[in-house]
């Protein structure tokens, strides 16, 4: 008779169950890349058989009709998502959008395909090789189409409405199926300005001087200039130890605000040296850099005197925590505010490597409201009139 509640039977359980999980992704993962493949193929037939024939925008409609009699168990054949699929497809082979995508991809890590990938989109934006006509699925145009296979149809969708230029385009495609974010969380990261936040944004570090140039360049990719750490709901002063309990508290968007690649190890993780104790904020391990990275919350303004404690602290990390096949630790100061040039040359005598960001606690009016709001001079001179012993002027 098995003992159910038996340590080694639950065990045995539990491996089942993972391996069931398992397989019920990697399913899900090859039944989406086969739907964006065929609605890639679709776009694809469409686009060239306008080309051809000189056939107008109105035929889409009817071919989703005609699609929709002979599949009537089958979703997705709305008029409105076989436009989408016309408009998928000729937006990512256009020539406009292979011009910009040349460098991101260049710089994005994404397998093996990619350096064949890059010097055949190359070439087809330099002149070189003219883009396929009849086989779409040829050469720079084919690896560009396995990519977008990576990511759900919803979340393309998501990203042809909200995202315009070529390059945030390719970079949210990247990390969505690098953290497997869903529909919901793109959009919030879309709002939030990531892509802006990680890559177009100023960076204030020295990594270049202080990492050899490969690790430098990872080690950049990871790091924002800014965090937004909305989602803590903060809308008074706090004390450093209350921004890192509410992070601990909501650590599983902080981690997702950080980015790919961050394992967490520890908060006020202990180091000693003699008789004395010192202890690092946060504390997370990067996978890909194969780094200890060491997070120092700071409420106020940047100041010089923070990149020495940090840099005392990674020279502890590295003598007493890294292990042989780690790289050097990274540390990032978190702070409310700096100044790029105070940081500049508090950075410049530090031989590990350390970078300083901003945290924003609420984020930015959008686009379009800006400069469409008061300001608070204008308020608070509509308050001064507004007062009872107030004069004309």
């Amino acid at each position: 008779m098995i003992d159910l509640l038996d340590d080694d039977y639950r065990e045995f359980v539990a491996d089942l169950k993972r391996r069931v999980a398992e397989a019920r992704a990697t399913a899900a993962r090859v039944v989406n890349r086969e739907l964006i493949l065929l609605y890639w193929d679709i776009g694809a037939a469409i686009v060239e058989k306008q080309r051809i024939s000189k056939w107008g925008d109105s035929i889409t409609e009817q071919i989703a009709l005609d699609l929709q009699a002979d599949f009537p168990n089958m979703t997705g054949f709305s008029p409105r998502n076989v436009w989408y699929m016309r408009r998928f497809y000729h937006h990512y082979t256009s020539s406009e959008f292979l011009a910009q995508a040349v460098p991101v991809l260049a710089s994005l890590r994404i397998g093996p395909i990619l350096p064949q990938a890059v010097a055949e989109l190359g070439n087809l934006v330099k002149g070189r090789e003219k883009p396929p006509e009849t086989t779409p699925e040829r050469g720079a145009v084919e690896k560009l189409r396995h990519l977008v296979a990576e990511i759900p149809w919803g979340h393309h969708r998501t990203l042809l409405e909200k995202v315009k230029d070529p390059p945030a385009q390719l970079w949210y495609l990247h990390a969505t199926a690098q953290n497997g974010w869903s529909r919901d969380v793109l959009l919030n990261q879309i709002k939030s300005g990531a892509y802006e936040r990680s890559v177009t944004e100023g960076k204030s570090h020295n990594f270049a001087e202080a990492l050899p140039e490969a690790l430098a360049e990872q080690a950049a990719e990871m790091m924002k200039s800014r965090y937004n750490l909305e989602f803590l709901g903060i809308h008074r002063a706090v004390k450093e130890r209350d921004l890192e309990n509410l992070l601990i508290d909501n650590l599983q968007r902080f981690l997702l605000e950080l980015g790919y690649g961050f394992c967490f190890i520890g908060r006020q993780y202990r180091l000693v040296l003699g008789t004395k104790e010192y202890f690092v904020d946060l504390l997370f391990y990067h996978r890909f850099l194969k780094a200890l990275v060491a997070f120092d919350l700071k409420i106020g303004e940047f100041e010089p005197e923070h990149a020495g404690k940090m840099d005392f602290y990674l020279n502890l990390l590295n003598d007493q925590q890294r292990v042989p096949d780690d790289g050097p630790s990274i540390g990032i100061i978190l702070c409310a505010e700096k100044s790029d040039i105070e940081v500049e040359y508090a950075l410049k005598s530090k031989s590990n490597p350390i970078g300083v960001a901003q945290y924003e606690l609420q984020t930015k009016l959008p686009a379009e409201l800006e400069g469409k709001l008061p300001t608070a001079e204008q308020l608070a001179s509509v308050v001064r009139r507004s007062l009872p012993n107030s004069q004309s002027d």
